[in-house]
């Protein structure tokens, strides 16, 4: 486990260290290519660190369906931002909470007869019938 988490750890940072680039990637592939970034070797490389990441906390957690949804569309929802910095941070602190969370909730409410896994898909179905639900009713 220690080892899991320096790695992942080391991950993060060399994603960290691309945020501007991350920024100027979400105004599109032409002009982040004219603006001087290598498109193709930051959009292989977060690939990649994503992959990784994923796989550390998939081995760590376990698999958690919606957790992911559910923190990014938060992270969006907070923070009405377009900064990585912001929304990585955000997004890191909501799913900080949300675990602890949900342990608290899994240790105090159901007495340990149910896991982790089990609210935050639920919640994350629900949350995910409210995402389309809301997209349906704007167009």
């Amino acid at each position: 486990m220690r080892r899991g988490s320096a790695f992942s750890c080391r991950c993060f940072g060399l994603a960290w260290r691309h945020n501007a680039s991350l920024d100027v990637l979400s105004l599109g592939r032409d002009t982040a290519v004219n603006l001087g970034v290598e498109y193709d070797a930051i959009v292989k490389k977060m690939l990649v660190l994503a992959a990784v990441l994923i796989a550390i906390a998939t081995a760590l957690v376990g698999p958690i369906t919606f957790f992911g949804l559910i923190v990014a569309n938060l992270s969006y929802q907070f923070f009405k931002s377009y900064k990585h910095s912001v929304l990585i941070t955000g997004a890191s602190v909501i799913s900080i909470l949300a675990l602890v969370g949900g342990q608290w909730v899994v240790e105090r409410v159901f007495a340990f007869n149910t896991t982790l896994s089990v609210i935050i898909n639920f919640i994350g179905g629900i949350y995910f019938i409210y995402l389309l639900l809301r997209e349906s009713r704007s167009k």
